[in-house]
């Protein structure tokens, strides 16, 4: 009887166990094909590959200019507040001036002299020049005296030959025929040396110009200096804060506040693997943080030449034993659509969100080639 009853009692726990297997087995290939699909999402690998690529590491930026002073000097007035809203133009500090407008009056007064010396030179020019037509002149008269001396020895001689006159007179014109050609020479070189004074004249009028242009090219700095104790904004846009009080001494270059313009954009940093299908134009969403995940509109305006890592000051010396492959970031710029409510509220700095949709890049990138 026991082993009659034995019998059927061991079927039910061979089809207990046999299922007992079979679901073990499917539990695991299940588990196997979910560890699949979840390397396949994690490494966007087909069929998980994403249209959209999305980053955090993405910051909106602005032109920010740094407004310092070109001048060293105590400040007598700050013009605005932190934070204010200013054209350009608008005059937002000033310098002490009075240094700067007695070297204008300094280098004013350099030019009047070196403008009164050049204007002597003309005096002298013209007066070098009147000398030399009275030499020209002196050499026609000594030439003149000397061809009348030179007649007067002829007939003396021939009246010497026949006994006429005696040969002491004959000697006196002999020597008066002398004299007259040495005062030709002597005509002749004060006329080369007027000459050579004329081109002195002229040689320094060159080096007199020079210096009246020196002393304007002087005084045009003094000018600029001066204007440059108005600090004024150099565009439209919204200050900073104010870093410098009135009375306070500032050195050129000192940061006295910064200046904010409305051109504003988006940096994505994006890794290396990312960038298959990114292309210029694609439409791009922005998320903000600071308002409250807000979204705006944009588009992919320009890529960078170069990874991030290579417009860093000290490179990364890959070169080593320890090497781990690290996905790089490239820059993408992004403009951002004024969409009239959020704009307005976006600051350089703020933490954002992009989400950039690939969709039809390969077939952009296709007809761009």
């Amino acid at each position: 009887m026991s082993q009659q009853s034995a019998g059927p009692a061991t079927e039910p726990e061979k089809e207990k166990s046999s299922y007992t297997r079979i679901l073990t087995t499917l539990v695991a290939v299940a588990i196997a094909i979910v560890g699949v699909l979840v390397i396949l999402y994690a490494w966007q690998l087909p069929p998980f590959t994403r249209q959209v690529q999305t980053t955090d590491n993405a910051y909106v930026r602005g032109q920010v200019t740094v407004i310092s002073p070109q001048l060293s000097g105590y400040i007598t007035g700050v013009y605005v507040q932190d934070f204010a809203w200013v054209h350009k133009g608008d005059v937002l500090m000033t310098i002490d001036e009075r240094i700067y407008k007695q070297r204008v009056h300094q280098a004013m007064a350099q030019l009047d002299m070196k403008k009164a010396a050049l204007a002597n030179n003309i005096q002298q020019r013209r007066s070098t020049e009147a000398a030399i037509v009275r030499n020209q002149a002196a050499v026609t008269n000594a030439q003149a005296q000397a061809e009348k001396a030179r007649l007067d020895l002829r007939r003396v001689e021939d009246l010497v030959s026949d006994g006429s006159l005696s040969i002491r007179e004959r000697d006196a014109s002999r020597a008066s025929y002398s004299q007259a050609k040495a005062d030709i020479a002597q005509a002749t070189a004060a006329l080369e040396m007027s000459r050579q004074d004329l081109q002195t004249v002229i040689v320094n009028r060159a080096s007199l110009e020079a210096d009246v242009a020196s002393s304007q090219a002087a005084l045009e700095l003094a000018q600029i200096d001066l204007s440059n104790t108005s600090i004024v904004a150099p565009r439209d846009g919204q200050l900073g804060q104010i870093s410098v009080r009135q009375g306070a001494y500032v050195n050129a270059g000192t940061h006295l506040t910064a200046l904010v313009p409305d051109a504003m954009w988006v940096i994505a940093n994006l890794k290396e693997t990312q960038m298959a299908q990114i292309q210029l134009g694609q439409p791009v969403t922005i998320r903000v943080d600071a308002l409250d995940r807000a979204e705006l509109n944009g588009t992919v305006e320009n890529i960078s030449p170069a990874a991030g890592s290579e417009f860093s000051a000290i490179s990364a010396d890959n070169a080593t034993g320890n090497f781990v492959k690290i996905a790089q970031r490239i820059p993408v710029r992004i403009k951002i659509h004024d969409d009239g409510q959020y704009f307005r509220r976006l600051r350089p700095g703020m933490s954002v969100e992009v989400g950039i949709n690939t969709a039809g890049g390969e077939r952009r990138q296709g007809a761009a080639q």
